[in-house]
């Protein structure tokens, strides 16, 4: 059974910063790739920003790139997103995804950028 417990979410300002954490219930080398996703009611779930846990090769979305990082404690089996210069479009559920023969997600964690 895989468990992904995510944490760090909350309210913050225009042009401030949050880190996320997604810790897995195993190594993320048992993974093929983990990363972050993100939903706002109306829409469908979109890649922000993920990466093959082997090689640690990444991608981001283009309304993220040079703002949010994927830094990851492997001793911890965790994976963060660390969000920089947030913007009110950045307001979304945050989810963590891994992906093995099926995809696994987190439990969400609520993201607010609003003054």
């Amino acid at each position: 059974q895989v468990q992904l417990v995510e944490s760090g979410g909350g309210l913050v300002q225009p042009g401030g910063s949050l880190r996320l954490s997604c810790a897995a219930s195993r190594s993320i080398f048992s993974f093929y790739r983990m990363g972050w996703y993100r939903q706002v009611p109306g829409k469908e779930r979109e890649l922000v920003a993920g990466m093959i846990t082997s090689g640690g090769s990444t991608n981001y979305a283009d309304s993220v790139k040079g703002r949010f990082t994927l830094p990851r404690d492997n001793a911890k089996n965790t994976v963060y997103l660390q969000m920089n210069s947030l913007k009110p479009e950045d307001t979304a559920v945050y989810y963590c995804n891994a992906r093995m023969a099926v995809d696994y997600w987190g439990q969400g964690t609520q993201v607010t950028v609003s003054a």
